[in-house]
């Protein structure tokens, strides 16, 4: 189909384009994945089969934005900005400027404002990002409803890229098998802070304005503080790395979240999409995004496996730490049968029971839109929920911390 032919037929569907002239709608576009109504204003580019755009949303508003093979639930504002490979569920909203690249999620109601960059980052619903942020390769929950959410303040920076050019940093803020009940405490990240990954901070826990975390907040409920800086200089040792536990253990326990996610979005959004193609679009997107995420999370401690036998010589000869080269060589040597056990867990025979009967009551459920679904659960339906999600997070952390003996 030539490109006006594509722009016209989206005309003739009723969708609204502002400055026709001024719109690039892209070849591969499927006028039938954009709803009637959806309006997209002067200056903007709409590519790729795989995109799909629900009704009432509303594509730059603020300025020029770019929509490429995104799927978009109902009411969505995406103001301006490029949008790559991403989902958005409904009621999100994106200021300006924004630059959201592949294996994105943001779910119901999540809100960022102007200039916020994002990259396989997953925030769940009623999640709010400032201005001004670099939040990549991070997966944060915590919070109820719009006025009790979890925040990332404005000028907010995700650390990923460590000196030593690796990027198995990803952050697990909150979990899964709670955060997706939305009865769990917001977090707090304040303005003009940052957080060190790969990190895991609990419910409840703020982090003050201004502030870098560089570690973990296991116990939920935290003020939490950042470490003082050396006041004297010393010798770096590129690729020798610390820590190769605390490292090794809090990628597998975001693998596990992931993977616990994605059997949420392969039973739970399944039920919540029947029926609604732009939602059932948002849920396939996010199951594309999830698969992306683990092969790029395995990726990525691979890399760091592969580093482990000159690190370990430099740890072992220069700072005479010798359990820690133990480790590293440990880990380098188990790698291959830690990555195909993530590969072939079967998550499906895991927490089966308590999936069975969530689902079942799940079914029961009346409600309009997934979220007021969750809100109407019992406290019992709610466990036996978490319960299910929980049992996935465990088979991966067992089945791998019994290899490594670690955990």
């Amino acid at each position: 189909m030539r490109r006006h032919t594509v722009k016209e037929a989206l005309l003739s569907r009723g969708v609204r384009i502002i400055e026709p002239q001024t719109v690039e709608i892209a070849a591969d576009v499927d006028p039938a994945r954009i709803a009637p109504a959806v309006i997209i204003h002067a200056g903007c580019r709409i590519r790729g089969a795989a995109t799909s755009i629900g009704p009432g949303s509303v594509i730059g508003a603020e300025g020029p934005a770019t929509v490429e093979n995104c799927q978009i639930s109902a009411r969505v504002e995406l103001k301006g900005g490029f949008y790559c490979g991403a989902v958005f569920w409904d009621g999100v909203t994106v200021g300006n400027e924004a630059h959201i690249r592949p294996g994105t999620i943001m779910e119901e109601e999540a809100k960022a404002a102007h200039a916020v960059g994002m990259k396989q980052t997953i925030l769940f619903p009623f999640v709010t990002a400032g201005s001004l942020i670099n939040f990549c390769d991070c997966l944060m929950a915590g919070g109820t409803s719009r006025k009790n959410h979890s925040e990332i303040g404005s000028c907010f920076v995700h650390f990923n890229f460590t000196p030593h050019g690796d990027k198995a940093t990803a952050s697990l803020i909150g979990d899964v098998p709670r955060g997706v009940m939305l009865d769990q405490d917001p977090v707090f990240l304040g303005g003009a802070a940052g957080l060190v990954g790969p990190a895991r901070i609990s419910y409840g826990c703020v982090l003050p304005a201004g502030l870098v975390f560089r570690g973990d907040a296991l116990q939920e409920g935290q003020l939490l503080g950042g470490k003082p800086v050396r006041e004297h200089p010393r010798a770096f040792y590129h690729g020798a790395y610390r820590e190769i536990r605390r490292l090794v253990r809090n990628n597998i326990e975001y693998l596990a979240n992931v993977i616990a996610l994605l059997q949420w979005y392969q039973h739970v959004r399944r039920e919540s999409a029947a029926g609604d193609p732009y939602r059932e679009a948002c849920r396939r997107g996010g199951l594309s995004c999830l698969g992306m995420i683990i092969e790029e999370r395995l990726n990525r401690l691979a890399r760091i496996a592969a580093r482990m036998d000159a690190s370990a010589g430099t740890v072992e000869q220069v700072w005479e730490m010798r359990q820690e080269a133990a480790d590293q060589r440990r880990f380098a040597d188990l790698w291959t049968r830690i990555r195909e056990i993530i590969h072939t867990l079967d998550a499906e025979q895991y927490g089966a029971l308590e999936r069975d009967k969530f689902l079942e009551i799940w079914r029961r459920t009346e409600a309009d839109g997934h979220v007021e679904r969750v809100r109407r659960l019992a406290s019992q339906a709610r466990r036996s929920g978490t319960e299910w999600l929980q049992q996935i997070v465990s088979a991966v952390l067992n089945s791998t911390g019994e290899i490594l003996g670690w955990w």
